[in-house]
């Protein structure tokens, strides 16, 4: 799934032990990502007794870090911190003010202290950043060691959601932790949290998140973002069954009689439609979870042994518990099936369990829920950047998790994609000590994986599938081994952050409201197409337009870059100049790119790229480009 900064955890050469990363994570219930050389902020909750959070083999606090532990509600600063969680806080007096009724005033499992109820924040930050622990499984599946993207990374955790009608945040909360975690000396910014659209303004104080992450990029500090799980929906899964076998055993459908043509439709069962006792049923549906539970719970009261759910296809486990066999099946395979009852006196089924299986070559996907781009505030700006395993991440929960077992549970979503990167993050920012958050960001955008292992591309899973594109995925999957030797990177500091919210037409006291700071933008509006970004993204091509990128040379001193472009369906592309030559001295280069269209018709996007290669690095940059001859 695809995330605001983010990508895939690979086999990444760890840091010396004595290279010491903190991080907090806020999201609801959640933790977050991990580092080694530095300390990440998560805004999360955390259950500090899972393994995962255990800190043999780490050495002494590391003494730059100024966070503090603060006991409450079943957490005791005392235990439950160590030299792992070397810092946890809560924030709720926005939330309540907000809400205005007493945290135990709902009927939600919550505690007023670090400490998580639902899972979410222990699942992330273990993913991010958890320790090593033998022999995990999940009821059997999956079997071997966990670990975070960053083992050793230290983690301090800033509360700010609530277990409450499924999470609730305060964007007070949210920047107070921001606060505090800038001034604990974070170096990673965690968070799995997402605002629901329509966004607010960049500008406006109601969105903490951006508020917050533009004064932790200006000191240095990446923040890593979730994408939200808003994408084109595909709803189906593959089946997720543990617990005793089905030999072979009668198959039914409920056919139709008559007009009735929703008798094999799952969310229609009824108990008297077919003979259900003591058989698998088949059912056909093209609803989301409802049909499918509708149909389990109906086909279990009437005493069936299985159900073969018929739908849309994606690669998420679903179950209906550990002893009730729900399988799951594309239309093709159902409707076989169905050929097979309808051809045979006496049709037979066996259902068996769920396997792990290594090593088989499958490709890629985007997961369905994954939000898509263009973004809604800024179509100029590609999102999302990158992408990262999101789907049945088997991390650590809390012992109040009804999916948990031992312990751990599988989870999906862009939340769990989030803490991949932000473990990226915190290796490269130990390897890389002094690059900066854009510097870090371009390093793992441009050297993206565009295919899977196999070298085919990557699919986009929704309605409907089809191959991906960059407003799937980004940048494409995140490769942590390229990204720590990007050759070159899209640098950026706070005043190019100012060009953009000066190019997006904030007044002056609202971008000073938010520098903390008086500013003036010029009198000429800066144009957002050229903020120092990896992509590039022309929302609406009229006539031909020229833009600027400048890119710093951070490998070998001396080397030649050539431009190698991939151009847009009907769209031209020149570079001036097409050959960079660094050296000793020339670390940095700007060029020009020139864009312009062939087409006489509005047309929707288009994709391509452009390439800087030099034989050892290729620092790619996706180009997204869609005509508009005229508007209404």
């Amino acid at each position: 799934m695809t995330v605001k900064v983010c990508g895939a955890v690979g086999c990444y050469a760890e840091p010396d032990e004595s290279i010491n990363v903190c991080f907090s994570v806020s999201n609801l219930g959640s933790e977050w990502p991990e580092y080694y050389n530095n300390r990440e902020g998560k805004k999360q909750r955390i259950w500090p007794e899972s393994k995962s959070f255990g800190d043999d083999g780490l050495g002494p606090v590391p003494s730059r870090w100024q966070g503090v532990c603060i006991s409450g509600d079943k957490f005791n600063a005392t235990t439950n911190c160590n030299k792992k969680i070397i810092g946890a806080r809560s924030y709720i007096d926005g939330f309540l003010a907000e809400y205005g009724q007493p945290l135990n005033s709902f009927r939600d499992r919550e505690y007023l202290s670090p400490r998580d109820a639902n899972g979410h924040g222990t699942h992330t930050a273990s993913t991010a950043g958890g320790s090593f622990v033998g022999n995990v499984s999940f009821r059997g599946l999956a079997t071997g060691t966990v670990r975070g993207g960053a083992p050793r990374a230290r983690l301090a955790i800033y509360k700010v959601c609530w277990n409450i009608s499924g999470g609730q945040c305060a964007a007070a909360d949210m920047l107070k932790a921001f606060d505090d975690a800038i001034h604990d000396g974070v170096d990673v910014l965690s968070l799995s949290i997402v605002s629901p659209i329509p966004l607010f303004s960049d500008v406006d104080e109601r969105d903490g998140i951006a508020t917050g992450s533009f004064h932790a990029v200006a000191r240095g500090i990446t923040v890593v973002c979730a994408a939200a799980n808003d994408g084109p929906w595909a709803y189906s899964g593959q089946a997720l069954f543990t617990g005793k076998e089905i030999d072979f055993t009668g198959l039914v459908f409920p056919e139709s009689t008559g007009l009735n043509y929703t008798a094999g439709r799952c969310e229609f069962l009824k108990p008297d439609e077919t003979r259900v006792d003591g058989n698998v049923v088949l059912c056909f549906t093209s609803m989301a979870w409802l049909g499918f539970l509708t149909a389990s719970t109906v086909v279990q009261k009437a005493g069936g042994v299985g159900l073969i759910v018929a739908r849309n296809p994606n690669d998420i486990l679903t179950s209906c518990g550990a002893d009730f066999p729900c399988i799951e099946v594309d239309y093709e395979i159902g409707t076989q099936i169905l050929f097979y009852i309808r051809s045979t006196g006496n049709p037979l089924v066996k259902l068996s369990l769920t396997k792990t299986i290594v090593g088989m070559p499958v490709s890629p996907k985007v997961a369905y829920f994954s939000s898509r781009g263009p973004s809604s505030i800024a179509p100029a700006i590609l999102k999302p950047d990158i992408t990262a395993p999101g789907s049945n991440i088997l991390a650590a929960t809390t012992a109040l998790d009804p999916s948990m077992d031992g312990g751990y549970a599988m989870k999906s979503g862009t939340s769990m994609a989030t803490p991949h990167i932000s473990g990226i993050v915190a290796l490269l920012k130990a390897l890389h000590p002094n690059w900066s958050p854009a510097a870090i960001k371009s390093a793992l955008f441009t050297t993206a994986w565009q295919t899977g292992p196999s070298g085919l591309p990557i699919f986009a899973e929704g309605s409907p599938q089809k191959l991906a594109n960059p407003f799937d995925f980004g940048g494409g999957i995140a490769n942590p081994n390229k990204a720590a030797d990007p050759g070159l990177v899209y640098d950026m500091g706070t005043t190019d952050y100012i060009h953009y919210l000066c190019a997006m037409a904030y007044n002056n006291s609202a971008i000073s409201w938010l520098k903390k700071q008086s500013m003036v933008c010029p009198s000429k509006e800066p144009s957002i197409l050229d903020v120092n970004l990896p992509s590039i993204t022309i929302p609406s091509l009229r006539n031909s337009i020229t833009i600027t990128r400048t890119v710093t040379n951070v490998a070998t001193s001396k080397s030649t870059y050539r431009a190698v472009i991939e151009p847009p369906f009907g769209i031209m592309i020149s570079v001036n100049p097409n050959v960079l030559e660094f050296n000793s001295t020339i670390k940095k280069i700007s060029f020009r790119v020139t864009i312009s269209t062939t087409h006489k018709v509005n047309t929707g996007y288009y994709f391509g790229s452009l390439t800087w290669i030099n034989g050892v690095h290729a620092v790619r940059s996706p180009l997204s480009v869609r005509t508009e001859v005229f508007t209404i």
